[in-house]
């Protein structure tokens, strides 16, 4: 049906985005990374060329998911059955993704690493000494809450599904440990990531709602932090 006017072609283009928002997790997965990365930007206070920099490598990145989807759903209708020209089609297309994406976390890396790095030095002045009893503490602090919160909401068990993420908790937790102990920033900013490829996988694995396991890191890093606030101040 074609658009009767420009507000008509506009409604049909947010339309699009929220299709792809509903239905495609990874695009889910892009705005949730974007909405972060805007937070950042506003915390760290970066630069307006800086800022150009970030808006451009979220909307390269949002734009080629766009395309992704809509070339899966014309090669969907185009054909029910394997096609090996259709299969290069949706890969070729997913691998304008990775190239975006790989763009976008070179850009942020870029923006914000030095400033991360410089933020976490700052918590760790506070950091003189660190007993080794507030590592198994911090650990079990967080194991507790993790089956705390499965119990209230009745969901999932401590190993597999619920709220929160026990796995995701656990290993930001200790991600948060080893930043502390070490008192170097760019390990914790490094172990932080491993937590996070921990989170991607339970999500993969679909044990886990991205919410989930976002309730999970955050319950994880405030634990450790606490214990470490508390006992070392």
């Amino acid at each position: 049906m074609r658009s009767r006017n420009l507000l008509w072609s506009f409604n049909y283009a947010v339309e699009g985005i929220v299709y792809a928002l509903r239905t495609q997790r990874n695009m889910r997965l892009h705005a949730l990374a974007a909405t972060a990365v805007l937070f950042a930007a506003l915390f760290f206070r970066i630069s307006a060329l800086e800022l150009v920099a970030i808006v451009f490598a979220i909307g390269l990145v949002i734009c080629a998911e766009l395309i992704n989807t809509a070339i899966e759903a014309a090669e969907n209708i185009s054909t029910d059955h394997y096609d090996p020209l259709a299969k290069t089609a949706k890969d070729v297309a997913a691998g304008a993704v990775l190239v975006a994406s790989v763009v976008a976390v070179i850009v942020g890396f870029v923006v914000f690493f030095g400033r991360a790095v410089n933020t976490a030095d700052s918590l760790f002045v506070r950091v003189s000494e660190t007993p080794v009893y507030l590592t198994i503490i911090a650990l079990g602090l967080t194991g507790l809450a993790v089956l705390a919160s499965k119990a209230f909401s009745r969901t999932g068990t401590f190993a597999s599904g619920g709220w929160p993420s026990g796995h995701t908790a656990t290993a930001t937790a200790i991600a948060a440990i080893i930043g502390y102990t070490t008192q170097s920033a760019k390990i914790m900013v490094l172990s932080l990531f491993v937590a996070a490829l921990v989170a991607q996988s339970r999500v993969e694995a679909e044990i886990h709602t991205i919410p989930q396991v976002i309730l999970g890191a955050v319950l994880g890093f405030l634990v450790a932090t606490a214990v470490f606030q508390i006992f070392l101040r």
